[in-house]
């Protein structure tokens, strides 16, 4: 599991403390997510290559080093993983953004595809899957399998909170695939909701909680 990254940033674990409290409102829950991608995007972007271009500094013409924004794509799986995109954005902001729309079946618990739209060209970018929980693993798992569809070669997961078991599904299918976690918690209960989790992300995130009492 070489490509599974916990990040144990404590600035991360603050924020992440805060996003789970059930009292947390929906616009700083909304801000959070945004700040939580900021901190794991700045881990999972170290690898990205670079090109030297020429600026001209107070002082002298030097060459030094700039991250191609265009050959970088933002992949959210729909609904929860839009609310990654801003923070994502703030840092690279010539990036690309394609979508990926799934919903979860309520009583088998699987993956359903309802919509995809991809930039041109993304079989030759680096792109970044953004979900932020990590459950069962199969919206991921499907969102890999219509990227490679379109021929995309590298791929990495950014969550914010996984389950074990959606983290062993992911790695058992694709370990040749990172991944970065904000938060790994205990496990999933008998709905397949993470414990202790913080509850539907995408109802938190756009203010649809009907009652967050239904929501682990």
């Amino acid at each position: 599991m070489n490509n599974i990254h916990y990040l144990n940033h404590p600035l991360l674990k603050h924020k992440i403390t805060i996003l789970r409290d059930k009292n947390t409102k929906t616009i700083d829950f909304r801000q959070l997510v945004k700040e939580i991608a900021v901190l794991e995007g700045y881990e999972a972007f170290k690898n990205l290559p670079t090109i030297d271009v020429e600026i001209e500094t107070p002082i002298e013409k030097t060459f030094q080093p700039l991250i191609d924004g265009s050959n970088v794509c933002f992949v959210p799986i729909l609904r929860a993983g839009l609310g990654m995109v801003d923070g994502m954005l703030e840092m690279i902001p010539t990036a690309r953004v394609g979508h990926l729309g799934m919903y979860r079946d309520e009583v088998t618990h699987m993956p359903v595809e309802y919509y995809c739209k991809l930039p041109p060209e993304i079989s030759s970018k680096q792109v970044f899957l953004l979900d932020p929980m990590l459950a069962t693993g199969g919206s991921s798992i499907d969102a890999v399998n219509t990227l490679k569809k379109y021929g995309v070669k590298n791929i990495s997961f950014i969550c914010i909170i996984a389950a074990p078991e959606g983290v062993k599904a992911f790695n058992d299918a694709f370990p040749e695939i990172p991944l970065y976690v904000g938060a790994l918690d205990r496990c999933l209960n008998d709905k397949a909701y993470i414990c202790p989790g913080l509850g539907d992300c995408g109802d938190r995130i756009f203010g649809t909680v009907e009652n967050l009492k239904k929501t682990n």
